[in-house]
Order: C-alpha cells, then sequence, then structure tokens
C-alpha cells in the first residue's frame, strides 16, 4: 500500500471507492485499449466509474472516448469530463491543445498526476482506474506512493521483448508492495477470417510461464480485431462489446478483502 509519508489527500469534493492501475512495462501493447475494457465492464455491472489518464506525454484516453476540452474549472477545483457512456475522465488533453507537445521534466508530469487527484472533483466514483504510462519510470512511481491504489493490472503482449519488460513492471509493483490484480495479454491472437482458426501474429506467447513464476494470474487473452480500432479511432471505446468478466471479477474479490 501506499506509504503514509508520501499519500496525498484528494479533493474534498471526490468521494473514490477504489482505484486500480493499469501499467506496462513497455507502450504499444495497448494498455489504453485494456483500461477503456476495464472501466466499460464496471460501469455496464452498475458501478460509477472514471478514468485518470496518467500518460502525461501521450494522453490517448479523450480521443478515444470521443470528448474535447476544456474542463470546467472553480475556485473548488475542476470537473472531469462526462463521456457519453458517463464515465469520468481527467486528460492533459483537457486542458491543452491535443497537438501541443509537453516538454516537461520527471517532477512536473509527477506534479500534474498529483493534481488530478488533489484539484479534480470527481464526485461519487466507485472505481477509479489509473492509465500509467508505459515503463517504471515518475509516473507510476508516483501514483505508487501517492495515491491509496488498490490494485496493480499489467498489460502486455506476446513478443518475447515484451517479456522482459514486463518482468521489470511486475517486480517494480512488488518492491512497491502493490496489490497485484493479475495480466492481461494483447494482441494474443487473431481469427483467420476464412476459417476462424486463431493465428498467433506476434508469435507464440510466454505469458502463462511468465504468470506463472511470477505466481500472478492470467486474467485474460486479449485479440487483435479491427472492431476494436474502427471503435476507437471514432471516439466510441465505450461501445467496444469485449466485457472483461474474469479481470473485473478478480478487482472485486481483491478489494472486498
Amino acid at each position: 500500500m501506499p506509504n503514509p509519508m508520501f499519500e496525498i489527500e484528494n479533493n474534498p469534493h471526490s468521494n473514490i471507492g477504489h482505484v486500480i492501475a493499469v501499467m506496462s512495462g513497455k507502450g504499444g501493447v495497448g494498455k489504453s485499449l485494456v483500461t477503456s475494457l476495464l472501466a466499460s465492464t464496471m460501469k455496464n455491472k452498475g458501478y460509477s466509474v472514471g478514468i485518470l489518464d496518467a500518460d502525461i506525454t501521450g494522453p490517448s484516453i479523450p480521443k478515444m472516448y470521443g470528448i474535447k476540452g476544456p474542463v470546467e474549472v472553480t475556485e473548488d477545483g475542476s470537473y472531469p469530463k462526462k463521456a457519453a457512456d458517463g464515465t469520468s475522465i481527467m486528460s492533459l488533453n483537457l486542458l491543452i491543445a491535443e497537438d501541443q507537445p509537453v516538454i516537461w521534466r520527471g517532477p512536473v508530469i509527477g506534479g500534474t498526476v498529483k493534481q488530478f487527484w488533489t484539484d479534480v472533483m470527481w464526485g461519487d466514483i466507485d472505481y477509479l482506474f489509473v492509465d500509467m504510462p508505459p515503463g517504471t519510470g515518475d509516473v507510476p512511481l508516483t501514483v505508487f506512493q501517492s495515491l491509496p491504489v488498490d490494485g496493480v493490472i499489467v498489460v502486455t503482449s506476446p513478443q518475447d521483448l515484451v517479456s522482459v519488460v514486463v518482468k521489470k513492471a511486475m517486480k517494480m509493483a512488488k518492491l512497491m508492495k502493490m496489490p497485484m490484480v493479475g495480466i492481461i495479454e494483447n494482441y494474443s491472437y487473431m481469427n483467420c477470417p476464412h476459417c476462424g482458426k486463431p493465428i498467433s501474429v506476434f508469435g507464440e506467447s510466454h505469458i502463462d510461464s511468465i504468470a506463472n513464476d511470477a505466481s500472478i494470474p492470467v486474467l485474460h487473452k486479449l485479440p487483435l480485431d479491427s472492431e476494436f480500432a474502427r471503435l476507437v479511432d471514432a471516439g466510441e471505446a465505450y461501445n467496444i462489446d469485449y466485457p472483461l468478466t474474469e479481470a473485473c471479477a478478480a478487482i472485486e474479490k481483491l478489494v472486498s478483502k
């Protein structure tokens, strides 16, 4: 759990039940897609959900949900944007122009993530998903030390290189004493359009052995699906009909302990 010496208070107008961090060892593995699927699944189960987009230099959540800034700012803080499905979202792309590069040093980026916790009036949220940047740098460290993270989900893909870096992400979470929910593998396979058989586009997966060595469950293996990409590009990630039922059940089980 977060070190009480570092943990910061959230906004007085926020009532957040549980915080789930979604991380990856490297970029390009579909971490934001997985975050949106987790949020949608929980939303469809009747929970109120939010997404804190902590990928400050490469935010993608607003585009995926079809929302734009600016957010409403008051003397008590700022309000997150509501997507069409009711998901509450805060991202740097809702505060600055989408094409504006973020040329900031680590401490400034970390401070921005903290402000998304302290200055945003989230209201009543059952589950807040934190979409973290890839790697094990400043932002994951800030999130793990400053926010009351209930559990971590690691996103990976089948390539051998990814299997190396995902071990680093898992070891970081372990060193920070973060409860691990499990691993979700993206781009695991695609279904042949002719015969329907699964094809391992990115090679055979090693995630089961990696998870077994770390005593962490594999929660799901996501396919490579063009319909996912179409809906994300259309700003309708919430319309992807692919519930991560087992992953969300594991989250519920973890936070109920």
